[in-house]
């Protein structure tokens, strides 16, 4: 029950989303006739290709018509290549996917070492530094990290390529730059759940047992210290969605971030909705799937969720 209530909100902000991106698409000052003929076309046949489009119908029927080619995964065509959307899109999203797993997977390793390390040193000079360390690399932009890095270890060092994708030695500088804003973020969370379950009863009476140290903080402290970072992932998900955008743009990353960048200086609309869409159907459904993770940790939601 609790399940079909999650599908059906994220149902609704999917059609939420799909609503707001067709609205915006009528305030952005553009015509989209022009785009797809070109600025030298005369006014019939830009009437011709408006009328061929449905762009004379009422705003309600040519929203009606658009919901109704999304629930049939038709996103259109784009205005530019006259490419199918859905096409171009899962032709980029490998390489979308294989930076944000990326990120994501340097993310959370980064974050949970460093979050435990110095939770369990805590007050100590290492326990300061580390958190010093992920307060200043929290501060700096994606795009200004992305442009250090690559100034820094690709063109000065020379131990990276400098952009482009292939190959695992190109996506690490991007996943760093988008890896270790959120890396620290996580960090400084679980530090302070960590801190937070090791001072519980429940701990001191574990080690009062004999329970072994690994056992207490991988079984005890750890587990239940993990329940706020798993939710945390998920909510962050759509804001690593934004990074990629900007990340793909630094690094000349062909994923679903740089394909929307070249679809706005184009104004290409059925390209910019069709990968907003499409941006928003990943993170609501990655929310769901770690909705149905945070139930495995703690199997106390399954009774208590609203």
């Amino acid at each position: 029950m609790i399940a079909l209530r999650r599908l059906a909100t994220g149902l609704v902000i999917l059609l939420g989303v799909s609503v707001l991106t067709f609205t915006l698409a009528f305030v952005v000052p553009s015509d989209p006739a022009r785009t797809v003929a070109g600025p030298k076309a005369d006014k019939e046949t830009l009437d011709l290709i408006r009328r061929e489009m449905g762009l004379d119908q009422p705003l309600p029927v040519q929203l009606g018509r658009y919901l109704g080619r999304l629930l049939r995964g038709d996103f259109g065509r784009s205005y530019v290549t006259r490419q199918d959307v859905r096409a171009a899109i899962l032709e980029r999203l490998p390489a979308t996917i294989s930076l944000a797993v990326s990120s994501l997977v340097l993310a959370i390793v980064l974050g949970l070492a460093a979050g435990v390390f110095t939770a369990l040193r805590a007050g100590a000079t290492i326990d300061l530094t580390v958190m010093g360390v992920s307060l200043v690399i929290l501060s700096f932009p994606v795009f200004w990290l992305g442009l250090l890095l690559l100034d820094v270890v690709a063109y000065r060092l020379r131990w990276l390529p400098l952009g482009g994708y292939g190959g695992l030695r190109s996506v690490i500088l991007p996943a760093c730059a988008l890896g270790l804003g959120h890396a620290a973020y996580y960090g400084r969370v679980l530090h302070a759940g960590m801190r937070e379950v090791l001072s519980q009863d429940y701990i001191r009476t574990a080690r009062a047992k004999g329970l072994g140290p690994l056992a207490t903080y991988a079984h005890h402290a750890l587990r239940n210290a993990l329940i706020p970072l798993t939710t945390l992932v998920g909510l962050d998900f759509a804001g690593l969605m934004g990074g990629v955008v900007l990340t793909e743009t630094v690094f000349n990353w062909p994923g679903l971030g740089r394909l929307a960048v070249d679809a706005v200086f184009n104004q290409d609309i059925p390209l910019i909705m069709g990968t907003v869409q499409f941006g928003a159907v990943l993170v609501v459904a990655v929310n769901l799937a770690l909705d149905l993770v945070y139930r495995l940790i703690d199997p106390r939601i399954r009774y208590h969720a609203p």
